[in-house]
């Protein structure tokens, strides 16, 4: 399983997000504390995404560890965004490691990470892939599912599709189609976090002015309160909002 979190609101520092906390993502790449469904590290890769105020995000991408990356200190100190989806990768087995393999999948103002697994890949999911053009095909950032689960969430997106709704019709049509399947999801946009718990862990925590929805607190601060399985979570630095999906 991998790790990923997801922030919303005053302008932050990378690093005070990210690795700077008691329990930070960098940390949970080498010493997750939730790691169910498999897995002991997430050592195959990161990704940070975050907004500078143009409305598409700026993204880096790396298909090592995080904590190999000597340049991400020094990057993660200098940067501040009122936005970041940041992520850390453990492979699926029999899946690339490679920098397009890992998350945040972009296009547009979207930022979009999967923490899990889809069940039975790729027989299991063939017939809703066959939705999608065959050019989006043909361009998946990489042959995994989380690559598959964001052109599903994208196509539905395009269409005008509000981006909750999205969210939830891909979890519960992959989730039949795949039953035991892992499907975390984070589609950001900058202002506003769409986030599913489906078998996995996921926390929200309120700050002053700000949100953040991760699959693991990064402190011990009371505040984190954890999303029911089977629920969604649509949240702003005003208002968390949960709403359930159905049974995992």
């Amino acid at each position: 399983m991998c790790r990923h979190l997801a922030y919303v609101g005053e302008p932050v520092r990378l690093a005070d997000l990210l690795l700077t906390p008691e329990h930070s993502l960098l940390r949970q790449s080498w010493a997750p504390r939730d790691m169910r469904g498999g897995g002991t590290v997430n050592a195959d890769g990161y990704g940070i995404g975050w907004y500078t105020g143009d409305p598409e995000p700026v993204r880096v991408r790396r298909p090592a560890p995080m904590w190999t990356d000597a340049a991400l200190p020094g990057l993660a100190g200098s940067v501040s965004s009122g936005g970041v989806l940041a992520a850390v990768r453990s492979a699926t087995v029999g899946m690339p490691v490679v920098e397009t393999a890992c998350a945040p999948f972009t296009s547009g103002r979207w930022l979009f990470s999967h923490n899990g697994l889809v069940r039975g890949w790729p027989s299991s999911v063939a017939a809703l892939a066959a939705r999608l053009p065959v050019t989006d095909l043909l361009l998946m950032d990489a042959p995994t599912d989380s690559a598959l689960l964001w052109l599903l969430v994208r196509s539905l997106l395009s269409t005008g599709v509000a981006p909750a709704k999205a969210v939830a019709s891909v979890v519960t049509d992959v989730a039949e189609a795949a039953p035991g399947s892992r499907l975390n999801l984070l589609l950001t946009d900058g202002s506003t976090i769409v986030g599913t718990a489906w078998t996995h862990a996921l926390w929200v925590r309120a700050l002053p002015g700000a949100v953040v929805v991760a699959s693991e607190p990064y402190d011990d601060d009371p505040g984190w309160h954890e999303v029911p399985d089977g629920h969604l979570v649509t949240a702003t630095p005003s208002s968390v909002d949960m709403t359930r999906l159905g049974d995992p």
